[in-house]
């Protein structure tokens, strides 16, 4: 039987585990889960409010995601030429790790880890300007960021505005000094002898969905230094971390799924979280023995929605995925290369055609369109030969709701 967000949020709250990593497809409801634990710690007002800043007066959760971004906006007056700018809402999160902890450079060189060492951003000092009749304004300082890249000659170029991915991944470094800073001092036993006392009472940190556009090499290193920095932490706080992300939920459950002096493998729970068709949500948990096959996953949601007739349009980007991977792996150029032959050795272009029905759609839950019984047809005939032409394993038939 499925729960709801609240009771999923509350499962993972009473747990034993000191560290719980989720899988879930985009869309499913990682971050509205973010948002129903963190509830359980700071409840909504009478007025309804929420209040989705991380701010460090919440003493007993710690936590990120897609929401955190709206402590940061740009200012583009381009009408007055002036340098574009990110913007940093006033917010005890930032003010600590900037100004109290002085960690702008730590904020810089982990950004750069992730993205490269020539794009540099730099934190504001205080200054005024003045308004439209002519009074002083003050701009604090550590209230604005600006980029530059370094150039082949050594020169600064002019001020520019970042990727929206490289935005994230600013952001995500800003919190991730902070997380450092904080399991540093946590991990100073006695209390009376810590730098401050204000994370005394911090019981949980939740990471929802790090990952950003970033390429492989710079996920896995991002996935091992969480990891990393997760199992370096002595104190008794505990971390929820999840991802859409296959390949970040596999390195980081491998260096997770491992005894060492600091980390016992015993501490640490993984799950899959699937929503059901009644809209109630069920954490299935995965072997700490064996990876994620997302492929495999994707297979098993196929011969689910194939048994039921419950077939959308992104079942065929599901499809496409494992025919990209496989050919990958198997060496092939193109996934077209592993359909179904004709007598004379080619491929029908009709069944191409069909798996890229949806390609270019950015949300499942749009996929409003319905499928006709041919499409239907064909989808289920090149899932079964591609599972006997490249031989894949049977799975147990899922027959749950």
């Amino acid at each position: 039987m499925g729960k709801s967000l609240k009771e999923i949020a509350e499962q993972l709250k009473t747990t034993e585990k000191k560290i719980q990593l989720i899988y879930a497809f985009n869309g499913v409801g990682k971050t509205r889960l973010s948002r129903k634990f963190k509830e359980l710690f700071a409840p909504k007002n009478e007025n309804g409010d929420d209040a989705d800043h991380p701010e460090l007066t919440r003493s007993k959760i710690l936590y990120y995601n897609a929401l955190t971004e709206d402590l940061f906006y740009w200012d583009n007056d381009l009408e007055n030429d002036t340098k574009p700018k990110l913007k940093i809402q006033p917010n005890s999160f930032t003010d600590w790790i900037l100004k109290d902890q002085g960690q702008d450079q730590n904020i810089i060189t982990n950004f750069q880890r992730y993205t490269s060492d020539k794009l540099t951003p730099r934190f504001n000092e205080a200054y005024t300007i003045k308004d439209k009749d002519e009074r002083e304004i003050i701009i604090k300082d550590f209230s604005e960021v600006t980029f530059s890249l370094k150039r082949g000659n050594k020169e600064q170029s002019d001020y520019l505005k970042i990727s929206k991915g490289e935005e994230s991944n600013f952001i995500w470094s800003i919190f991730y000094t902070l997380l450092e800073q904080v399991i540093a001092i946590l991990n100073i036993v006695e209390s009376n002898q810590r730098e401050t006392n204000q994370f005394d009472q911090l019981e949980y940190v939740f990471i929802d969905d790090p990952v950003s556009s970033l390429d492989e090499n710079h996920l896995i290193e991002l996935a091992v230094d969480l990891a990393y920095l997760i199992k370096s932490n002595k104190s008794d706080i505990r971390f929820i971390i999840t991802t859409h992300n296959p390949l970040f939920f596999n390195v980081v459950s491998n260096e997770l799924d491992n005894d060492d002096k600091s980390h016992k493998k015993k501490s640490f729970q993984k799950y899959r979280m699937v929503k059901h068709e009644d809209g109630t949500y069920k954490l299935e948990i995965q072997p700490n023995d064996s990876p994620f096959s997302y492929h495999l996953y994707l297979m098993s949601e196929l011969d689910k929605a194939i048994q039921s007739n419950q077939i959308s349009k992104y079942h065929f980007n599901f499809l496409r995925n494992i025919l990209e991977k496989t050919s990958t792996f198997l060496g092939y150029e193109k996934w077209g290369d592993l359909l179904p032959k004709t007598n004379d050795g080619s491929t029908t272009p009709y069944e191409a055609r069909i798996i890229n029905f949806s390609s270019h759609s950015k949300h499942a839950s749009e996929e409003v369109a319905e499928i006709d019984d041919n499409a239907k047809r064909v989808l289920g005939y090149l899932l079964d030969q591609i599972k006997v032409m490249y031989r894949f394993r049977k799975q147990k038939p899922n027959t749950e709701n």
